[in-house]
């Protein structure tokens, strides 16, 4: 029997989850931590806490990849919101010298796997510089499942920016940013915090909580682009900060998307954003991305925008992402590709690099893979001579296997800007860029 099996429903589907623990980038440069003790647990009707498995992370701050039980898969896959389609499992993480962290709610759907990121700080920060920190603990709360749970609709708004008006500021081009500044609750809310977070790490965040992982992996794409489109679209137009907001976007569904601080992300859902994070939605003649507003179209009808259940069954039927997208919101819009993404080095030339390939871009990624492996020994440093041979694919392919994506020792856009952004992020160069 697989050891880390946990059972605890009758019946026998599984989802996996990787908890992943790192000393939080806010104060350090970004480090996995090793032999941090995480505790899974289940919670009965009755509130009572019942440990399922205990863990400790590994030399890249990883726990194995453990399997837990859960609801069967065709739950996600009709809009039934009688029945919860995954369950949901507490993780706990306690390391000497650092602040323990809980997170509630987190989410294991059939046939998927889970990622769990887990920051922890230092006991010498200041507890009033930690965000959800209660009882010497940090408390993180991931809620229902958008599709699952009781949300507002969207309000609607008009999908192009009248950016002429008087004293509108907009930036002079659509790029990626680094970050982005969420707030928790309604843009009026003046008591709610803020949180500073990656912008490929917000979309993955979004995209966890808006859909199924479990879906098409074009519905997932095309949910994703739109998510994307919708969010440079409030970058764009500097939307809040024209209203004398001190943040980019909300996790108010009324107004923006569910975000869930430190929730965790699915696999599926991550690797479709790592390829498509600065792809978006415009129109002829238009420069501002669209605002691409959706709906489930079950509990919530919304004609002219996308529906997340029309979009999953048109995946079904084979559509792509773009012509699910041009079926929603109309045959004459564009997908367009950022050539701009900041706080990185580089940007990726789009040619792929393997073996065989040589030049500057070739040493680049040797020079960053090299540095990572300061931080993650079991990347194997290699001769940064331009020259992509058999030890930079063995590099490549690890780092791609700690990394969660494909491990084909090939650098595409996904893997260039994956390792671009684990580099600035163990050099903590980021606010010198």
């Amino acid at each position: 029997m697989n050891p880390y099996i946990i059972n605890k429903f009758s019946r026998q589907s599984f989802g996996t989850i990787i908890v992943e623990v790192t000393a939080d980038p806010l104060f350090s440069p970004s480090t996995p931590l090793e032999d941090v003790k995480i505790t899974i647990s289940s919670i009965t009707t009755d509130g009572e806490k019942v440990i399922v498995g205990e863990f400790n992370t590994n030399e890249v701050g990883q726990t194995p990849i453990i399997t837990l039980e859960c609801p069967a898969k065709e739950f996600t896959q009709h809009p039934n919101v009688a029945n919860r389609p995954y369950s949901v499992y507490q993780v706990e993480a306690y390391a000497p010298n650092y602040i323990p962290v809980i997170v509630e709610g987190v989410q294991i759907f059939a046939d998927t796997q889970s990622i769990q990121p887990i920051t922890l700080v230092p006991m010498a920060i200041s507890r009033f510089s930690v965000p959800k920190l209660h009882h010497e603990t940090v408390d993180i709360s991931i809620g229902p499942a958008k599709l699952y749970g009781n949300y507002p609709p969207k309000i609607p708004e008009s999908e192009i920016k009248d950016t002429a008006s008087s004293g509108f500021i907009v930036l002079d081009k659509v790029v990626v940013p680094e970050f982005v500044i969420v707030h928790e609750g309604s843009p009026n809310n003046n008591d709610a915090p803020n949180y500073t977070v990656q912008f490929k790490d917000y979309i993955k965040n979004v995209a966890s909580s808006e859909i199924y992982p479990t879906w098409p992996t074009e519905t997932i794409k095309a949910n994703v682009i739109a998510i994307v489109s919708f969010t440079l679209n409030r970058v764009y137009t500097e939307w809040y900060r024209n209203q004398g907001k001190n943040f980019t976007i909300t996790n108010s569904t009324a107004y923006d998307h569910a975000f869930f601080y430190g929730r965790d992300i699915f696999n599926s859902v991550s690797q479709v954003v790592d390829e498509v994070f600065n792809i978006y939605v415009k129109r002829p003649g238009v420069k501002q991305p669209l605002l691409t507003q959706y709906c489930d179209g079950v509990k919530v009808s919304c004609p002219n925008w996308m529906t997340q259940w029309g979009s999953q069954k048109l995946g079904k039927d084979g559509l792509s992402a773009e012509e699910i997208l041009k079926y929603f919101y109309g045959y004459d819009i564009q997908l367009i590709e950022s050539p701009e993404v900041q706080g990185i080095p580089e940007s990726f030339s789009g040619s792929m690099l393997k073996l065989g390939s040589s030049g500057p871009a070739v040493r680049t990624i040797q020079e960053q893979l090299n540095r990572i492996s300061r931080n993650y020994p079991l990347i194997p440093k290699v001769p940064s001579d331009g020259v992509f041979g058999e030890k930079t694919v063995e590099a490549v392919k690890v780092f791609q296997e700690v990394f969660h994506l494909t491990p084909d020792g090939k650098i595409g856009k996904a893997t260039w800007y994956k390792i671009s952004n684990i580099y600035v992020a163990v050099t903590k160069i980021g606010a010198l860029l």
